[in-house]
C-alpha cells in the first residue's frame, strides 16, 4: 500500500482500499469528521480553502485529504490564531512545496537513470535535454 492510499471501513464492516483524493463522503459526514459545522465547510469553500469535488447534482463530496485539510484549517485558525486569508496563502504555498518536492524527486530518478531530464522553459513548458 503506498502513502496514497489507505483502508477504509464502511458501516456495513467491509474494507476497502481508497485513494485519499477519492470523493466519499456527503458533506455532514465529512464535517462530523472534522469536528465542524456543514455551513462551515460551505463557507470554507466559498473561500476556496477546501473545494472538494461535486456529483452531477452539484453536491459536494469530500476526500480523505479535504478532511485532513478541514482539521489542519482549524488547527491553523483555532491554536495558531492564523485568519482565513492567510490560511488560504499557508494552503497554496505548501500546495507549491508539495508540487516542486516532486519535480525534484523526478529529476533525482531522471538523474540516477541517465535518461532525458525536463528543463523548464521561459513560457513554462519543458524542454526534455539528454545529459550523459
Amino acid at each position: 500500500m503506498d502513502e496514497r492510499t489507505r483502508f477504509v471501513v464502511a458501516m456495513s464492516g467491509a474494507a476497502r482500499r481508497v485513494r485519499d483524493d477519492e470523493p466519499l463522503y456527503v458533506i455532514s459526514v465529512a464535517a462530523e469528521m472534522a469536528g465542524m459545522h456543514p455551513q462551515t465547510l460551505r463557507q470554507y469553500d466559498r473561500l476556496g480553502l477546501v473545494s472538494p469535488r461535486r456529483t452531477g447534482g452539484g453536491g459536494r463530496r469530500y476526500s480523505l485529504r479535504d478532511v485532513e485539510m478541514l482539521r489542519e484549517v482549524q488547527r491553523l485558525s483555532q491554536e495558531e490564531g492564523v485568519n482565513l486569508v492567510g490560511i488560504k496563502r499557508i494552503l497554496e504555498l505548501e500546495s507549491q512545496v508539495e508540487a516542486l518536492r516532486d519535480q525534484l524527486e523526478l529529476l533525482a530518478e531522471a538523474r540516477e537513470q541517465r535518461r532525458y531530464l525536463p528543463v523548464p522553459a521561459p513560457q513554462g513548458s519543458a524542454l526534455a535535454v539528454y545529459r550523459p
